[in-house]
């Protein structure tokens, strides 16, 4: 028995960016963008929110809508748990799986917002597969626990909003986006095989991205100061101390944006990634040759090659939809894994491993049977 994906869905902002427009911002090409991350274009959100990509996504997760891929309509009622990931919210509060629920009607699911930055999806989908488990008949505990039959696991972002459109180095990579997938529990499938999540101190700093809480606060040691207004917050200084983000802002960078060590990143993913995909099938017993396509994250197709070519595998066992996306943290996989689906890539039966890796540092990977 287990966990198995029955629909996939996605969506992606009107607007369409292309390389060389980038050029009116920074110092950029096509041809330098696209031999370094195979990105030709993004799409950016203007008039669309977070929570508007996630809920057509989910809309062709569950079988309302004709775009994605569903086994078969889900009923709203029928849906026990959202989970949303995301490093880009458009509110705190409410969040926005609790935007989903109440959009939908899902009337019977609880709700949680996660960040797990690019490797949310994957992190997301072993939360619901745990508490699936949990709550399974036959499970230790399981009377205790709510039953939970069908999860809605959705991936969005907005990375627009976070970028500084002035630094060449991250204003060319990103992208906005959303995915979904809708999971059910099926004492007569296998689902979910197996899956892997990992952290790794990022000692160099090598991604950040600031919080700009800027409301004033009366408030110093000594008790209600309402002089203090007038004052910046003062435990920001060791934020920006602990994440080397204080000469940036002294010399007026923005201040919640994106930033980014490229190659430090990308030496954490090329051996995050194969050794993820390596753990994931150990602990279920298979081999590379058990499986029948990868969906890695779309952070840079250098570094989808340069893992392929570790792991000894043609680039074709790769699902890759970076070249008109660019990233767009953990809404890439959910995403490309609809595109699987949609172009008939994954049939039944089928082994696939979705990878991920992102901020943190977080990597993980999950192997399922479709």
């Amino acid at each position: 028995m287990g966990c198995t994906i029955i629909g996939c869905g996605k969506k992606l902002p009107k607007l369409d960016v292309a390389n060389d427009e980038l050029s009116k911002l920074v110092d950029t090409s096509d041809e330098w963008i696209s031999t370094r991350t195979g990105i030709r274009s993004r799409r950016v959100c203007v008039n669309e929110t977070n929570v508007d990509l996630a809920e057509c996504a989910a809309r062709q997760a569950l079988g309302w809508e004709e775009d994605g891929w569903a086994a078969r309509r889900i009923a709203p009622e029928k849906i026990d748990l959202v989970i949303f990931s995301t490093v880009t919210p458009d509110a705190l509060l409410p969040t926005g799986a609790a935007a989903i629920r109440r959009r939908l009607g899902l009337v019977n699911a609880a709700a949680l917002d996660m960040n797990a930055a690019c490797t949310g999806f994957i992190y997301g989908l072993t939360i619901a597969e745990s508490m699936m488990a949990a709550a399974a008949p036959g499970a230790p505990g399981a009377a205790g626990r709510n039953p939970i039959r069908h999860a809605l696991v959705i991936g969005s972002e907005r990375l627009s909003r976070i970028i500084d459109w002035n630094d060449r180095n991250t204003c060319v990579l990103f992208g906005d986006g959303a995915g979904a997938a809708v999971v059910e529990w099926d004492e007569t499938k296998p689902g979910i095989l197996s899956w892997f999540i990992r952290n790794d101190d990022d000692v160099d700093n090598a991604l950040t991205c600031m919080n700009a809480f800027d409301t004033p606060q009366p408030f110093t040691e000594a008790g209600i100061d309402p002089a203090a207004l007038e004052l910046p917050d003062p435990s920001f200084a060791s934020i920006h101390d602990e994440y080397e983000q204080t000469e940036r802002i002294a010399a007026g960078a923005p201040h919640q944006v994106l930033h980014m060590h490229g190659q430090k990143v990308f030496k954490f993913a090329t051996k995050a990634m194969p050794d993820a995909v390596e753990e994931v099938l150990r602990r279920a017993g298979l081999g590379i040759d058990d499986v029948k396509l990868i969906v890695p994250h779309q952070a840079n197709e250098r570094i989808i090659r340069y893992a392929a070519k570790r792991m000894k595998l043609p680039l074709e066992r790769f699902q890759m939809s970076i070249a008109h996306r660019g990233n767009s943290s953990s809404a890439c996989i959910p995403m490309t894994l609809c595109d699987a689906y949609e172009e008939g890539r994954i049939q039944p039966g089928d082994n696939v491993v979705l990878v991920g890796f992102g901020g943190g540092f977080t990597s993980g990977a999950v192997l399922f049977q479709a």
